[in-house]
């Protein structure tokens, strides 16, 4: 019996991990609780147990008033029951889970800061519990990775964020999201850093995102960036896999403010800082084609940066510097948008209106009480009425001769058709008159008859007063064919 209680003893000592004295502290006790409950046990007892041999004996106590012990005897019973012996193991068990976790407590305390390593037993959206080996560590929902998945069985490394000694055992809360768990991983993977060679001075991160640390080289023969990232990005990808794919810049600490400002806000290209070192402000000139790449994405790049330095950044492009940009918006206007510029034809001469004689001209001023008249007339835009006529865009083409072979009666006639109606057709009365205007302005052309042709003086009469053969109205007054100059002159329009 007493070599099957050692042999148990060891055992509980390699299992639990718990020193055999404590175990045979914790029997003792258990053996005190089961005798309390035998019959004719002495209200107090003392029990001790020999650890070469196993021994077990019971003492019974009488005690005073103050507690101190006037009368001691032996007293262990032969058997203690099956209830003693049950109250026996629960005390056991109890006594090894408190020296469990007082031995847990002892063994982290302490080590906030480090790297531990643990195997995920559980995770919600609460927290998750990593098995450390010999203790549980606790992640809270604020202490993850934002949108990443731990699922059940997976090996990941945290950060000992705090370690708390409770009733219940101690606590050990862990972080995968604070940027102190940055360090950590490269402390792993650069040497430099646990020799002291390199060292990192700031480090600005939003978990899941992006990080940027700035290392510094106590060894002028040491490139600190270079010996974080490695050959061929060795060791700066070994943080990268741990950290999920979150992407990490890393760059040169400098003691002067404006060149670190610069340094942090890579990979933009800086070419002017302004420093207010009261304020903590920063303005930070860049290139016109830089400054998206300066901001980042939602500003990502500016906040880390204003992170990593301490200061409060202000980020303009080289046009805003400059006042560029808002002169522009001066000249476009309230709106931004460009004057668009004048038509061509205002900025051209205009062209010199025909000849006309007296009765022409009253008739004309007759046409400048319309008002359709009057607009086209004030604006610069529209051709003068002369013109129209004289280009043959409004009389019949094949009425038009040349302005030579036209009395000066016809002449004002056409200019005031076009006056008072610039898109009349041929075969149509002149729009733009009053009904009782058009008749009479019909009745005149009617009684008038076409125009003549071949005519060698504009103030001569009409051809059929002289008496010349109307039946051929292809013969001119001086015998030479009109018919032929008429086509001519269709092509060419008279006045131009």
């Amino acid at each position: 019996m007493d070599e099957n209680l050692l042999d148990a003893l060891e055992l509980l000592e390699r299992e639990k991990g718990v020193p055999a004295d404590t175990i045979l502290d914790a029997l003792a006790n258990a053996l005190v609780s089961a005798y309390k409950r035998t019959p004719g046990a002495a209200e107090e007892a003392r029990v001790t147990i020999d650890a070469d041999t196993a021994e077990i004996i019971v003492y019974g106590q009488d005690l005073d008033e103050d507690g101190n012990v006037i009368k001691e005897w032996e007293d262990t019973p032969d058997n203690f029951g099956r209830i003693a012996a049950q109250t026996a193991k629960q005390v056991i068990l109890q006594r090894l889970r408190d020296a469990k976790r007082e031995q847990v407590f002892e063994l982290y305390e302490g080590r906030e800061g480090d790297l531990v390593t643990g195997i995920v037993q559980q995770s919600d959206h609460r927290y998750a519990i990593l098995d450390l080996g010999n203790a549980e560590a606790i992640m809270p929902a604020s202490e993850r990775i934002p949108y990443e998945k731990m699922e059940r069985g997976n090996r990941l490394k945290a950060y000992i964020l705090e370690v708390r000694g409770e009733g219940k055992g101690p606590q050990i809360v862990v972080s995968r999201s604070h940027p102190e768990f940055i360090r950590s991983l490269f402390e792993l993977e650069v040497p430099e850093l646990v020799d002291g060679d390199v060292e990192i001075k700031a480090i600005a991160r939003e978990a899941g995102h992006r990080t940027k640390i700035a290392v510094v080289s106590n060894d002028p023969n040491v490139d600190p960036v270079g010996a974080c990232v490695g050959a061929r990005g060795s060791r700066v990808r070994q943080v990268v896999n741990e950290l999920r794919g979150e992407k990490v810049d890393i760059v040169e600490w400098r003691p002067q403010a404006a060149a670190f400002l610069a340094e942090a806000l890579s990979p933009a290209r800086v070419k002017e800082v302004r420093l207010d070192d009261e304020l903590r402000v920063a303005t930070v000139i860049v290139p016109d084609h830089q400054l998206s790449l300066a901001i980042g994405k939602e500003g990502q790049n500016a906040r880390l940066a204003a992170r990593l330095t301490g200061y409060k950044v202000d980020i303009r492009s080289e046009s805003q510097d400059l006042g560029l940009i808002a002169d522009d918006d001066e000249a476009k206007g309230p709106t931004g948008a460009t004057p668009a510029p004048g038509p061509a034809v205002a900025s051209a001469p205009a062209a010199a209106p025909a000849p006309v004689d007296g009765a022409a001209t009253e008739d004309i001023a007759a046409t400048e009480e319309l008002v359709a008249t009057e607009e086209l007339v004030a604006t610069e835009d529209t051709t003068p009425a002369e013109d129209m006529v004289a280009t043959g865009d409004v009389v019949p083409t094949d009425e038009l001769v040349a302005s030579e072979e036209m009395s000066a009666g016809e002449i004002a006639a056409q200019e005031m058709a076009a006056s008072q109606d610039p898109v009349a057709t041929e075969d149509t009365a002149p729009v733009g008159l009053p009904a009782t205007e058009q008749t009479a302005a019909s009745d005149e052309l009617v009684s008038e008859g076409p125009p003549a042709r071949g005519l060698a003086d504009p103030g001569e009469p009409a051809a059929g007063a002289d008496g010349i053969d109307e039946r051929d109205p292809g013969v001119g007054a001086d015998g030479s064919d009109a018919t032929t100059e008429g086509a001519d002159d269709e092509d060419e329009p008279v006045g131009t």
